[in-house]
């Protein structure tokens, strides 16, 4: 390397000589511009990041290290976390943040969910795929691939894993006493966010009176509200329908009815207003409003625009609950919008809290910005 990093994304300007017998997908020793070992990566040479750094050290990282890492994960999750006594829903790979960059998985009871997003994961997502079942207890799994990075990072769609069975299109979870049902044709990532688990859990005991679910996507807070807050009053508001759909059948699979309503969180927030309507409770869950940092400045403004039409739903003394999925706006930064569009439609806000993901969700301190979820808690006076 040309300079030094312990990031585990390189880019190109930041790459020396290559080997002659290194190839895409390798395993590659990396060396710093004295010529001593630094660690070991995926290589992947005409990619825009060339090099992804998954160890860092003297010691020798070979093929057998990955396997290991892999398990570790798996049994952090499974013997540290326990997760399986309060789920059967949990990230089990989390990327950077379990050394194996480009590989998330989610287990949805006997199914993983894999989204595969470098080329060194690909080659190698058929030896893991027994260890991954054989450490969790799974028999099937779903694996997925944006078609753009699929595109950069040269991962050609026929050597996708081939299965016994066909892949499963839905799977039953439970979570927190609150059953779910997970379309993996139509849902969002890896079909379902995990990663608001310990929120709904949370939202649910703090939950009081009128409720409201802004952007409930499959109605995760909204069921939690129901369900563990029991409050009898409870609306859930998505622009997309079959996210409406699909939380109707989770709210039936609960055996409880909700108001569910499809639209524009935008538009009916607006007519809301007019209308006079106040709520005693509300979460606003928006997805991911800022891609990229050339969408920086539109996203910032449409979170500014739809936290202050939620903040005017909220009676005073109401809790409000307000999530960002964003990474490229810190926790730090959020709270001031949040704070600042309060203030100016003349509220103050409580703050109780900052929430993120679950501990099944961790961040590697050399990959901060993968900080991605924030939820701030507070009382509107």
């Amino acid at each position: 390397m040309k300079y030094y990093s312990y990031h585990p994304a390189i880019f190109p300007n930041m790459v020396g000589a290559i080997s002659s017998d290194a190839g895409a997908g390798d395993l590659v020793n990396v060396y710093d511009k004295e010529g001593q070992p630094f660690g070991a990566g995926f290589l992947n040479p005409k990619a825009r990041v060339p090099l992804r750094v998954i160890h860092h050290g003297i010691t020798p990282f070979g093929e057998a290290d990955l396997d290991a890492r892999l398990v570790q994960a798996v049994r952090m999750r499974k013997e540290m976390l326990k997760l399986d006594a309060t789920t059967n829903a949990y990230r089990v790979i989390h990327s950077d943040a379990d050394g194996l960059s480009g590989l998330i998985v989610d287990r949805y009871d006997d199914t993983l969910s894999i989204l595969i997003t470098t080329l060194g994961v690909w080659r190698r997502i058929r030896r893991w795929l027994p260890l991954l079942h054989k450490e969790l207890g799974t028999s099937s799994h779903v694996i997925q691939t944006d078609p753009d990075i699929s595109l950069i990072e040269s991962m050609r769609i026929s050597d996708v894993p081939e299965v016994d069975d066909p892949a499963p299109k839905t799977v039953r979870i439970r979570e927190n006493d609150v059953r779910f049902a997970v379309n993996f044709e139509d849902g969002h990532k890896t079909g379902f966010f995990c990663d608001q688990r310990d929120n709904r859990l949370k939202f649910g005991q703090l939950a009081k009176g009128r409720v409201l679910d802004l952007c409930t996507y499959t109605g995760g807070f909204a069921l939690a509200a129901k369900l563990i807050g029991k409050c009898e009053d409870v609306t859930g508001v998505d622009l997309d329908e079959k996210a409406i759909a699909q939380a109707k059948q989770n709210a039936n699979l609960n055996q409880t009815k909700l108001n569910w309503t499809q639209g524009d969180a935008f538009g009916w927030s607006r007519q809301m207003i007019k209308n006079g309507e106040l709520w005693d409770t509300v979460v606003l869950d928006p997805p991911k409003l800022i891609h990229h940092r050339d969408t920086l400045e539109e996203g910032i403004f449409k979170y500014r625009d739809l936290n202050g039409l939620a903040i005017q739903l909220v009676k005073r003394g109401g809790l409000f609950v307000t999530c960002s999925c964003s990474g490229l706006i810190s926790t730090e930064e959020f709270e001031e919008l949040v704070m600042g569009v309060a203030h100016r439609h003349g509220r103050k806000l409580q703050i109780l809290d900052r929430t993120g993901p679950g501990l099944d969700h961790p961040v590697m301190s050399n990959c901060p910005e993968s900080r991605y979820l924030k939820v701030i808690w507070s009382i509107v006076v």
